[in-house]
């Protein structure tokens, strides 16, 4: 049987203002919790392809976020 890949994790301050925020924006969502939340966010911002970054979907989570009324 595989052995499930086993992540280690560091912890990451945010204004607790924000921390609130984000609870209540991820309310009724798949969200479980502000960490998923956030590290969804960060990958989503961090998408690479090979050696380039993809400057649309960057641009496409931007406006996102923007609407969101993160940026």
């Amino acid at each position: 049987m595989a052995q499930k890949k086993r992540t280690d994790y560091t912890t990451i301050s945010i204004p607790r203002p924000l921390h609130e925020r984000v609870q209540k924006m991820i309310q009724g969502t798949g969200f479980t919790s502000a960490s998923s939340f956030v590290s969804f966010i960060l990958r989503e911002l961090l998408l690479e392809k090979g050696d380039g970054h993809l400057l649309a979907e960057e641009t496409k989570i931007r406006e996102r976020l923007k609407k969101l009324g993160y940026l």
